[in-house]
């Protein structure tokens, strides 16, 4: 069985712009067990690497979800799911995740303008500190952009979101805005990523990508 992607093509015409496909990215019709081949498992820091791992779950959209399972306690280690197809500059990416254990870290996020596993730009949201937190992660290195103190529940399926506009970066948590920041850092087309941090159990079970009409605006 396989992962199920629903395309949805929209046309720019501004020029011969290429048509952009938004993908609605789902696990019901996965087996459980192993990463679908439509990602590959990337690691940031040290520690191992993660254990992602499509597994039922009652709560879930399509009763599965795609789960990062190991609990290894190393603090500087981001764990990721790439996915394998590169989106242009200009992309909104949401993810609904479920924080479900871990005691260094709670954690679930995405990443954006993927480059490589070193190279990206991130939003994370943490149920053992309540906030959500905008990073630039270059180089290996996490640097805090901008961030809020919300409530957020472990075990309880939340939806996190970056809108990644020219140099503009835009946060919202829940259907909600929460903050925006500007860097130039990363300007290019790139990857999408599941993330997790240290010994954080997460379940995600909907990733929807829509990347943006026109990219050559900020």
């Amino acid at each position: 069985m396989t992962l199920r992607i629903v395309v949805v093509s929209t046309l720019a015409f501004a020029g011969l712009i290429a048509p952009a496909a938004a993908e609605t990215i789902t696990f019901g019709g996965v087996q459980p067990g192993a990463l679908p081949k439509e990602f590959v498992s990337g690691l940031t820091g040290s520690g191992a690497v993660g254990r992602w791992e499509v597994i039922e779950d009652s709560s879930a959209d399509g009763k599965k979800a795609l789960a990062q399972l190991s609990a290894d306690k190393t603090d500087y280690r981001f764990p990721l799911a790439v996915y394998h197809r590169t989106f242009p500059r200009d992309v909104d990416v949401s993810v609904r995740f479920k924080a479900v254990s871990g005691t260094v870290d709670r954690a679930g996020g995405v990443a954006v303008r993927l480059q490589d596993a070193q190279n990206y730009y991130l939003v994370r949201a943490n149920a053992l500190e309540d906030n959500i937190r905008l990073y630039r992660v270059r180089n290996g290195r996490r640097e805090e952009m901008k961030g809020a103190n919300v409530e957020v529940l472990a075990g309880e399926w939340h939806t996190l979101a970056l809108r990644a506009q020219g140099n503009r970066l835009a946060v919202s948590f829940n259907g909600k805005a929460l903050f925006e920041a500007r860097d130039e850092t990363f300007s290019t087309s790139g990857k999408v990523a599941l993330w997790t941090k240290a010994d954080s159990v997460t379940h995600f079970d909907r990733i929807e990508i829509t990347p943006l009409s026109d990219g050559s605006k900020p």
